[in-house]
């Protein structure tokens, strides 16, 4: 939903997306590993869906809504606004098969057990779809009664947790999503993002367009912590009254640390999570002079970033005397970046595409005012014309009601 560039890693797997095309390679120095390129305009399998008038409705750019890895990284999933759900195989890379989805997708989750994927669209719905049986079709599992925005899994698989543009969080069962465990509510705003902790199996991460950041027991729907981003805004900064939510969650288990990148802003705020206080502790924002795409944590190594900057569309932030910054020099940076100035082209036709949640934002209209107003417009003309009509008009009289007003 955020963007139509995209950064993806496991382990040391990275994947850049951009617009129908995505890049595969290995974030190790080493020399020898192989660069793999996808485009979806080549997938074979469309929506054969009609519009309502019996034409063939809009078939889509191929571009790439969402893409996501599994666990151990043997798997790797996206869906295109042409309604397929691609699968592939990483060791080696390969394309499991192309499957039709019925609406477009807005995210997407593998199971912990990796054989199930969870896909999330635009009508609210969830379906499952196999990866043991990579050709079998979708099975609806849960349904919303408004847009959903993400989709995620506990690590021991039993629920499924879905966010809407309605401000709500649900937790349901996975073996049977109609009996739902709880509501997470609080935020005041569509819930862009959330994240389980994976070494914190209990705890939620969630993200809104409210600009906060919250912690969550998510079985029991408590909220532990808020965080108002915009209290670590400073007043100078151009985007300091701007809406914006988060465009991504990433987590980094070795030290409990917590990345969030915005939509609108060219920054990454950082956060340490408290487990024993059951609480987020602001550290740092890390600000970048180009807008950036996405972001990702790879274990043991740093915070990955993505940005609309040709010559370094990569960085490696670090934590150097406890505060993140960027590595000056890095042979794998440069690697992965001389592939992507090597096809810069599927990044360089989204650098001005605005795909963010400006229009999730809830619209008010305020009609009373205007009534009320000419309501008293309408009460002061009979005011001063007792004998007018309630519409201003002079008011007809039967010849019989003026002989009984006038004496004799």
């Amino acid at each position: 939903m955020a963007s139509s560039a995209g950064l993806a890693l496991c382990g040391q797997t990275l994947v850049v997306r951009g617009g129908s095309r995505f890049l595969a390679t290995s974030t190790a120095s080493s020399d020898d590993d192989v660069l793999f390129a996808y485009d979806c305009s080549t997938a074979a399998e469309k929506s054969q869906e009609k519009g309502e008038d019996g034409q063939p409705a809009d078939k889509g750019s191929d571009t790439v809504l969402a893409s996501t890895f599994s666990k151990s990284g043997t798997y790797f999933a996206l869906t295109d606004d042409s309604k397929r759900l691609i699968l592939f195989r990483t060791k080696p890379w390969q394309c499991l098969s192309v499957r039709t989805v019925v609406r477009r997708c807005t995210a997407l989750t593998f199971t912990a057990s990796e054989e199930k994927l969870l896909v999330a669209d635009k009508s609210g719905d969830v379906y499952s779809f196999s990866v043991l049986e990579p050709q079998g079709c979708g099975k609806l599992e849960l349904g919303h009664l408004s847009m959903l925005l993400d989709v995620a899994v506990s690590p021991d698989d039993c629920y499924v947790l879905t966010a809407d543009r309605d401000e709500k969080i649900r937790v349901s069962w996975a073996a049977a999503p109609h009996s739902i465990e709880s509501f997470c509510l609080g935020h005041t705003e569509f819930v862009s993002r959330i994240f389980v902790v994976p070494d914190h199996p209990e705890l939620l991460l969630s993200a809104s367009g409210d600009r906060t950041l919250r912690l969550w027991e998510y079985r029991s729907g408590r909220e532990l912590h808020c965080c108002h981003l915009t209290s670590l805004q400073e007043p100078a900064e151009p985007w300091g009254d701007e809406r914006f939510a988060a465009s991504r969650i990433t987590y980094r288990s070795q030290d409990g640390c917590v990345a969030l990148l915005c939509d609108c802003i060219p920054a990454v705020y950082v956060f340490q999570l408290d487990a024993a206080r059951q609480q987020l502790v602001y550290r740092q924002r890390l600000t970048f002079r180009h807008r950036v795409w996405d972001i990702a944590f790879e274990e043991g190594r740093g915070l990955w970033v993505l940005q609309d900057h040709r010559e370094a569309p990569l960085v490696l932030c670090r934590p150097v005397g406890g505060q993140w910054q960027a590595a000056p020099e890095d042979a794998a940076v440069e690697k992965v970046s001389a592939h992507l100035r090597g096809n810069w082209a599927m990044l360089e036709g989204v650098a001005g595409v605005d795909v963010g949640f400006s229009g999730l934002y809830k619209a008010t209209f305020d009609n009373v005012t205007a009534y009320l107003r000419k309501k008293e417009e309408r009460l002061q003309k009979r005011r001063q014309n007792p004998a007018a009509g309630p519409n201003g008009q002079a008011k007809k009289m039967k010849p019989g009601e003026a002989s009984l007003r006038c004496p004799s």
